[in-house]
């Protein structure tokens, strides 16, 4: 007997929230362990002047604090929804790479695509984001045997 897809979300879920979190752990740790790539990025994307290690620290750890809880399934609607917010910047400032997708190292931008889908999916599904997270919804919508259609 096949597990009911109701049942099949909590897990598929986790997965997308855990590979969410790893890409932007690796952006926030970037941003303490080499500040002048992240100021460079900040310039080069962004359109700021040159910024100090000390605010390229600040963004890190406030961008660190914010996926910790995203990882954790703290306040779901603020965090999943900073995350969504953070990645969606990210991937609509870097507009004019897709526009000439063939110039190195333009192809790897693309990747951002699938991954603001999965910060979506997290954001608009995340009452059925159960798995290993701190804050369950009271009622998971499909709990009572709603049927998806």
């Amino acid at each position: 007997m096949t597990q009911p897809v109701s049942g099949r979300f909590p897990l598929a879920l986790l997965l997308l929230r855990v590979s969410v979190f790893l890409v932007m752990g690796m952006w926030s740790l970037d941003k303490f362990l080499h500040p002048d790539h992240a100021s460079a990025v900040f310039q080069a994307f962004y359109g700021l002047g040159e910024i100090g290690t000390g605010l390229i620290y600040l963004v890190g750890a406030v961008q660190l604090v914010i996926i910790l809880g995203f990882v954790a399934g703290f306040k779901k609607p603020l965090t999943y929804g900073l995350v969504l917010l953070m990645h969606g910047a990210s991937t609509f400032v870097a507009f004019p790479r897709y526009l000439d997708p063939f110039t190195a190292p333009n192809l790897l931008f693309f990747a951002a695509w699938p991954m603001l889908a999965s910060c979506f999916t997290l954001f608009w599904l995340r009452d059925l984001d159960t798995l290993w997270t701190v804050d369950r919804h009271p009622r998971n919508p499909l709990a009572d045997g709603t049927k998806l259609r």
